[in-house]
């Protein structure tokens, strides 16, 4: 599984922005996704995750309510809406599959893309 996340940009804090990563091979409900992100030097963490099916899904404490994760099983697509963006979720976005239900956990996660970057002006 080949993964390429895109839509990243330059925002002002309060805007959006929608993520997308695309699936080189039919990823549909056999894999979980996940969206992690990676500021500069700090550790990647756990920004949201959807199951195979997409009925099933968890958030960060620090987006819940702000980002909405989704999929497209057809489209072999997942997406990130991000609204109210802050400064702090300036980071380096990441798209991952796992053959789990899914997961909050880097390590549970096979499949990454490379990356599409998010900044956030105050």
């Amino acid at each position: 599984v080949q993964l390429q996340a895109s839509g990243g940009g330059l925002v002002q804090a309060g805007g959006s922005l929608r993520l997308s990563c695309s699936a080189s091979s039919r990823t549909s409900s056999s894999y979980g996704m996940g969206w992690f992100r990676q500021a500069p030097g700090k550790e990647r963490e756990f920004v949201a995750a959807i199951s195979g099916s997409g009925r099933s899904t968890s958030y960060a404490d620090s987006v819940r309510g702000r980002f909405t994760i989704s999929r497209d099983n057809a489209e072999n697509r997942v997406y990130l809406q991000m609204n109210s963006l802050k400064p702090e979720d300036t980071a380096v976005y990441y798209c991952a599959a796992t053959s789990s239900y899914y997961s909050i956990h880097t390590g549970s996660y096979a499949y990454w893309g490379q990356g599409t970057l998010v900044t956030v002006s105050s």
